[in-house]
């Protein structure tokens, strides 16, 4: 690698007021294109370039006015243009794009060390990161913080329904999902490191990401980065071996444990399909809040934003207005209409905790109905053979599964594929009706053997589920 064109975040900070214009290469993945629009916001000349646009976040990048190219007509005579380039993590080290960017002159960064170091260093930063809740968390606090007057900054990793995904906010909180995958090819280091974060919540710790992590101490080491010093406060769920075992670690800090089986809480009272009611122990007093939000996971997430807000000042009454009707971030739980009079359930859910939460908080909302659950392993790790087991006990919850095995290799090295003929196979002998399928034409089929009016189909993948998002099956929803 040619570096001498990349910028430390000493050298970023001390050009702060020199940088315009900025081009961001790869645009288009939807934690660049909020960087983008933050960019923006801050009063940056803002363009950029990918491979390929799809919405909704290129039908966003055109609303803001952002100068959209194609990524194989960039050339230098352009980019020269530009006093620096951020550089998303979608660009392999060794292609050409990496080789480009390295020898065209024009000083570049990554997106976390650019909102570091241009952005956030002005904020006080409550950072949300966690195997499991991060989009949900942030979402949360930061509608919290709005119906209590505030005017928030936020980053988000996922759609809203009318919002963006990202925003500068005038107040002095920002609230960040902060992720733990790698920043860049030249900067192989979790994207929250580079967050300048105030305060954090850690909403979970397991073993994720494979194909850049070899083990769970890895992803500890990240964490241990931002905690050695850190002066702020964590609040962190101890429902996790890993989150409790970094406590003891680093015990000095300023940590508060909540979680189902904590002190703290919460505590869940009631609960049906329309609203949860819960207690959590607040400055020594054990208090009473209503959501319209269901799912013991959903309400861990509420927890922790009215733990930390609590303690950052704000009253009882107000907490527990903010959080009686909240939004939920689009393909969480999100209803997409009926197929063929069969309710339809769009999550994201692609680990198997995350599964298995998913799976428990809509036997509450929709009790008495049949589940039959869609999923397709389709990120690197689920890919691979490294949550065998692990995905059969999660989908044991489901009364019938379809596997949508998509046909591309994991690329966690020394693994091999999920093998979902076995899931099935497993599920099957356990009197649970599975199947796995390999493309569109035998996926329509299995659902449409399946369901009827008495079921849910929940349908589980961070993608497009073999295409069914991009097939006529969206069209026939009602």
């Amino acid at each position: 690698m040619n570096l001498a064109s990349l910028l430390t975040d000493e050298q970023l900070s001390e050009r702060r007021n020199q940088i315009k214009n900025i081009f961001f290469y790869r645009i288009c993945g939807t934690g660049m294109g909020a960087c983008a629009c933050i960019a923006k916001q801050a009063g940056y000349k803002v363009a950029g370039a990918d491979q390929k646009f799809s919405p909704p976040m290129s039908t966003y990048l055109e609303t803001q006015d952002i100068e959209l190219f194609d990524l194989n007509k960039v050339d230098e005579k352009l980019i020269q243009k530009y006093d620096l380039i951020v550089v998303g993590n979608s660009v392999p080290r060794t292609s050409e794009h990496a080789k480009f960017i390295e020898s065209c002159g024009v000083p570049f960064t990554s997106f976390p060390s650019f909102m570091g170091e241009l952005v956030l260093k002005d904020k006080e930063v409550i950072g949300v990161a966690g195997t499991h809740g991060k989009t949900t968390t942030t979402y949360f606090i930061t509608q919290m913080l709005e119906q209590m007057g505030e005017d928030p900054g936020y980053f988000i990793g996922g759609i809203m329904n009318g919002r963006p995904p990202a925003r500068l906010g005038e107040g002095k909180f920002f609230i960040i999902e902060s992720d733990e995958y790698d920043s860049a090819y030249f900067q192989k280091i979790s994207k929250f490191r580079s967050y300048q974060i105030n305060h954090l919540i850690l909403t979970s710790l397991e073993f994720d990401h494979a194909d850049i992590f070899n083990t769970i101490e890895d992803i500890k080491d990240e964490f241990r980065a931002v905690l050695e010093g850190f002066e702020g406060k964590i609040i962190a769920n101890d429902d996790y071996q890993s989150i409790i075992e970094l406590k003891r670690e680093y015990n000095n800090n300023s940590w508060t444990i909540y979680g189902v089986n904590s002190e703290v809480g919460p505590r869940i009272l009631e609960t049906d399909k329309s609203k949860t009611i819960f207690e959590l122990l607040i400055s020594g007093r054990v208090e009473r809040f209503e959501t319209n939000v269901v799912g013991t996971h959903n309400i861990l997430n509420i927890s922790s934003g009215i733990i930390l807000l609590s303690q950052l000042g704000f009253d009882t009454n107000r907490l527990q207005g903010s959080v009686a009707s909240l939004k939920m971030v689009k393909r969480r739980q999100e209803e997409r209409g009926y197929y063929k009079n069969t309710l339809v359930i769009d999550d994201f859910a692609h680990h198997p905790k995350a599964i298995d939460l998913t799976l428990d908080a809509l036997k509450i909302k929709y009790p008495g109905k049949e589940l039959i659950t869609v999923f397709e392993p389709i990120s690197a790790t689920a890919r691979s053979s490294r949550f065998q087991s692990e995905f059969t006990e999660s989908l044991k919850k489901s009364n019938k599964v379809i596997i949508a095995a998509n046909p591309l290799q994991t690329t966690v090295e020394n693994s091999a594929n999920l093998n979902c003929v076995q899931i099935a196979d497993e599920l099957n002998a356990q009197e649970i009706e599975a199947t796995s399928v390999e493309d569109l034409e035998n996926l329509r089929i299995a659902i449409d053997k399946m369901i009827n009016p008495e079921s849910v189909l929940v349908i589980l993948s961070n993608r497009t589920c073999l295409g069914l998002w991009e097939s006529d099956f969206v069209k026939e929803l009602s």
